[in-house]
């Protein structure tokens, strides 16, 4: 602001001084005019003034008074014609007289003392502002030989007199320039006083906007770093904040040998409470939990929202991991009463992982990602709570590996990739035929080999690709039975759904326009879905059933017996199938458990009175195979006649198959 003073200052100072020396210029004209007029323009030529016409030049600029210094009449070749001083000798500034003469513009110079002017006589005048003006004389300010001003003359005058516009010589007029001076250094003065004092007022201005801004600013910002560190609807600490106290107790509990725990939590169907209830109740809900949680925990743990329904508590100092747990579990017993929202009671389960440093971790990185991995292992197993067992660790460095590589194997071109169809054959006890097939994937990596559903279905499931791999084994399993049923072979192939793929319809808009696409007939594929995943989202996956029965497909309950499906639930089904889990086929092998052959004819005569098929798998011998037949199933598959093998290895129809004796790969002989 002070350079902007300045800078006013200066270009108005500027502004107003060539203003002063335009006007003195002015004046000097005038001056010349008043000299010039009672001389004839023949004496400039002459260079020669009488005494008669020098008092004609004194009293015609008479009227000036003090303010001319000095006047000087210069003739063209720079003889001093005239003098206010009454000097008879003089030289002119020579190189300002030519351009003058040559430009006929005047030329105007501020001198700060009269006494530095040749041929004056002002040795010991007091030193003020003269302002020297060279003005050019035109013939046409002068007069002629007759007495008649030039400028009234013809252009074409027959005497030979100089046109009008002709420079003849020059005026220098000194000019007493202190008052101007004086006015100046006033003006500038008051425009400094002026631009200073609206500065001040303009900086005051800004100062208080800017202070008042910068104020504002700064509780802003506090704030929001409070609230960067606090979850907005609970008030608890978020991740962030967590993250910062969970390195320090780690390192701390790292360098004293100590043990840190940690307690991950989040609500069961959460999802379901809010789109049943609404987002409101469903925040309710989670103010409520945070309140539980804040009020019954020690004052050095740390309770904080990671986010959505998911909870963490820090255990800064906890003597064992047995310790840890016992207060997981306790926990876990506020959710027991009811939550009250609004005039609705609503109970709610969780799941929550423990895990500790330095017995499941390192660091406080991976403390968080085993506790996660804790806490999604008791969701999956349903055991409410459960400790990091590294068995369960699906989240690993080498399963992230894995998972990108099974990325890489979805985006692959059909004829390239890794991903295949194998398909085993399902046998019916009383002939011993094969009367279909269940198509099982398998990933060719290139690395490790062959792997099996059990270890890439999971990670699918986890990182949302299971999709992806349920519309391939469709793809796949029916472009196999168009060509079967090309040639001769058309027997019924089923392919299994993830739960994640039945809670939507889409999956059978997929179906539909597949089985179109290669003109397969909808009693020709068969889809089989858990009965855990049955049991999870009934209200969702009801609807998709509903309509694949209505497209024509036939569904198969699998891995019966380990879910919590009632006899009215499967009643009103529109399934098919229940095939019996290997669990309990394993039970009869070997003369069987205990009672196991009541629990598998219970589940026969269930299925039998609903008019559904039972289907028997982990058959693995003739003995098992024979019980069965026994009890009533239907019909069974397992490595007692083949694993599930590639479809180049299907061998046309012929006579029955016959139970294996080897090793569990061949060719499968189908039989219609």
């Amino acid at each position: 602001m002070s350079a902007l003073g300045v800078a006013l200052v200066w270009v108005t100072s500027n502004v107003m001084q060539q203003q002063s020396v335009r006007d003195g210029t002015q004046s000097a004209a005038s001056v010349m005019a008043y000299a010039v007029a009672p001389l004839p323009a023949g004496a400039f030529t002459e260079g020669l003034l009488t005494p008669e016409q020098r008092d004609a030049v004194e009293g015609a600029t008479s009227g000036f008074g003090s303010r001319i210094v000095e006047l000087r009449l210069w003739s063209t070749t720079g003889v001093l014609m005239y003098s206010s001083t009454d000097a008879r000798v003089g030289f002119p500034d020579t190189e300002r007289l030519s351009r003058v003469m040559e430009s006929g513009s005047s030329d105007a110079r501020v001198l700060d003392d009269v006494s530095r002017l040749e041929g004056t006589s002002t040795v010991g005048a007091t030193i003020r502002e003269v302002l020297d003006v060279y003005v050019p004389v035109r013939a046409a300010d002068a007069l002629d030989v007759a007495g008649t001003p030039v400028a009234d003359l013809a252009p074409a005058d027959p005497d030979g007199e100089p046109s009008a516009g002709e420079v003849i010589g020059a005026a220098e007029v000194m000019l007493d320039h202190t008052p101007a001076v004086d006015a100046l250094a006033e003006a500038r003065r008051t425009v400094t006083l002026v631009v200073a004092g609206g500065l001040v007022a303009l900086w005051l201005l800004l100062f208080r906007t800017v202070h008042t801004t910068s104020k504002r600013l700064q509780s802003s910002a506090l704030e929001n770093a409070r609230l960067a560190l606090l979850d907005s609807l609970t008030g608890l600490p978020n991740r962030r904040l967590l993250a910062d106290r969970m390195r320090k107790d780690v390192d701390a509990a790292l360098a004293t040998g100590g043990r840190v725990g940690l307690v991950l939590l989040d609500i069961d169907r959460f999802k379901d409470i809010n789109d049943s209830l609404g987002h409101d109740h469903g925040d309710e809900l989670l103010e409520q939990v945070a309140e539980r949680l804040r009020g019954a925990l020690r004052d050095e743990d740390v309770v904080a929202r990671l986010g959505g329904d998911e909870f963490a508590v820090l255990l800064p100092d906890v003597r064992s991991v047995a310790n840890a747990e016992r207060l997981a579990r306790r926990v876990r017993q506020l959710f027991v009463p009811p939550f009250q929202l609004g005039e609705m009671s609503l109970h709610v389960e969780t799941s929550v992982g423990v895990a500790c440093i330095p017995d499941h971790a390192h660091d406080a990185s991976s403390l968080m990602r085993t506790a996660d991995v804790a806490m999604y292992t008791a969701k999956h197993h349903r055991t409410g709570v459960a400790v990091y067992d590294a068995d369960e660790d699906h989240s690993s460095p080498a399963r992230l590996v894995l998972l990108g590589d099974l990325h890489t194997a979805i985006e692959q071109a059909p004829e390239l990739s890794q991903l295949v169809m194998h398909y085993q054959p399902k046998i019916a006890l009383d002939t011993g035929r094969t009367v279909g097939y269940e198509a099982l994937m398998r990933w060719i990596h290139p690395e490790r080999g062959v792997l099996m559903p059990n270890v890439f279905i999971p990670l699918a499931e986890q990182s949302g690709v299971i999709h992806e791999l349920t519309r391939f084994a469709l793809r796949s399993t029916i472009t196999q039975l168009a060509r079967w049923r090309t040639a001769g072979l058309p027997l019924p192939v089923a392919v299994n759904l993830s739960a994640h793929d039945v809670t939507t319809t889409a999956v059978v808009d997929v179906l539909e326009s597949l089985l179109a696409e290669h003109d397969v007939p909808a009693e020709l594929v068969e889809v089989e879905i858990t009965e855990t995943a049955l049991v999870a989202d009934r209200s969702r996956i009801v609807p998709v059933l509903e309509r694949l029965d209505e497209l024509g497909v036939k569904v198969a309950i699998d891995d019966f017996g380990i879910g919590n499906t009632s006899i009215s639930q499967l009643r009103d089904l529109p399934v098919d199938e229940l095939k019996i889990d290997r669990l309990f086929v394993s039970d009869l092998r070997d003369g069987g458990r205990e009672g196991s052959e009541v629990v598998v004819q219970a589940m026969v005569d269930l299925a039998h009175s609903f008019g559904l098929r039972v289907v028997a798998e982990g058959v693995e011998d003739e003995a098992t195979a024979a019980v069965l037949r026994r009890l009533g199933v239907d019909r069974a598959q397992g490595f007692h006649w083949s694993a599930a093998v590639p479809a180049s290895e299907i061998a046309p129809p012929g006579p029955p198959a016959a139970p294996r004796t080897g090793a569990r790969t061949g060719r499968v002989t189908t039989n219609g």
